[in-house]
């Protein structure tokens, strides 16, 4: 049973386990709409017959330690669809097309193709999101803040408290206190007005069990 997406936000800091079979905590989100799914997790860089045989994460994902472990420089992903659109789970700490697409042709957005990525930065913080709304152009925020387009995604991200205050449009020791008050529910609020805006759901069941399909791509 599908149960939104606000969870991603709520395991955002949970560590991963050796023994996990599939994913639960630090999960990036690419989704995409107006384009073919084979064709996006192909410009990301998935081989096509890994594509054909749509193996269950957990098959896919070989645990540390045991043969056959994938080469460091390879990343599995879940993929899916729900609605109109198509997505995609990383738990590396990044999101693949957000590390390549203002360089990689393939993963440019293109007009009447939306995107939104949201990618967590494990090791270049903040995590950002980032809307291609399908005009060609790739829009970034911030955890906490809007693009500043006035969109429709603008409007989701307020709805759920997801737009803190900032400077320089308020004041340093309030922005700070601020933080420090509501900073433990950031995470659940992006990923809720994400999941608003695009009207989405993913079965955390299906996502921490592996059960949703997976491919290796290269990490850009």
């Amino acid at each position: 049973m599908s149960n939104g997406i606000a969870w991603k936000g709520a395991h955002s800091t949970t560590g991963k386990s050796a023994a996990q079979p599939g994913m639960l905590g630090g999960i990036s989100l690419t989704c995409a709409r107006g384009l073919d799914e084979d064709e996006f997790l192909i410009a990301l860089g998935a081989d096509l017959d890994e594509l054909a045989a749509r193996t269950p994460y957990k098959e896919l994902a070989v645990p540390v330690g045991r043969r056959g472990r994938p080469s460091p420089h390879v990343n599995p992903v879940m993929y899916g669809t729900f609605g109109d659109w198509m997505y995609v789970l990383e738990d590396w700490g990044m999101a693949t097309w957000e590390t390549g697409y203002r360089g990689v042709e393939s993963m440019r957005p293109y007009p009447d193709e939306e995107i939104v990525c949201v990618t967590m930065n494990w090791w270049s913080p903040p995590s950002v999101i980032i809307h291609a709304p399908g005009d060609g152009h790739a829009w970034r925020a911030d955890f906490g803040q809007e693009t500043g387009q006035s969109s429709a995604l603008d409007t989701a991200l307020r709805a759920a408290g997801a737009v803190f205050p900032s400077l320089p449009d308020e004041d340093e020791a309030e922005v700070v206190a601020y933080y420090e008050e509501h900073g433990g529910r950031l995470s659940t609020a992006v990923f809720t007005a994400i999941g608003n805006y695009c009207e989405l759901s993913i079965d955390l069941a299906a996502v921490q069990a592996g059960d949703l399909p997976s491919v290796l791509i290269p990490m850009v």
